[in-house]
Formats: structure tokens, C-alpha cells, sequence
């Protein structure tokens, strides 16, 4: 399953690289992609686990930019 979300407060592109691969990282995640421009994350993970995946996902993006969301 491929999904997008908006990701609020998101304030620095370097920041936006390491949310990224802190994502790809998480056990199910087939291929993140965050767009610093559109402030835009784009995930595609396993179906079955998808929504134990996005909690782990905001956790990640938490410890690395504590200002930013992802609106799900």
C-alpha cells in the first residue's frame, strides 16, 4: 500500500533526509520518500502492518524534528 501525507512544521531540508531514512529503516517499509518542497512524506509498506508502521514513522520523525507532524 503507497500513501501520502502532509507533514506540518517541517523547518529543515537536512532534518527531511534524516526523517527519511530513519523511515525506510522501520521493519515493513518498503520505500519512503519525504519532498522537503512539498512537505510531502510518501510511503508505500506492507498492508497488514500499515498502521503499527505510521505510528512508528511519527515516532521517528518526532526524535529527529520534535516540531514536526505527520497528518494522518
Amino acid at each position: 500500500m503507497t500513501k501520502t501525507y502532509k507533514l506540518i512544521d517541517l523547518d529543515c531540508a537536512n532534518c527531511a533526509r534524516k526523517m527519511e531514512d530513519a523511515i525506510n529503516k522501520i521493519d515493513g517499509v518498503e520505500k519512503a520518500s519525504i519532498s522537503f518542497m512539498t512537505q510531502k512524506l510518501t510511503i508505500t509498506a506492507d498492508d497488514a502492518r500499515f498502521d503499527k508502521i505510521m505510528k512508528e514513522a511519527a515516532k521517528a520523525c518526532k526524535k529527529i524534528e520534535p516540531d514536526c507532524t505527520i497528518d494522518m
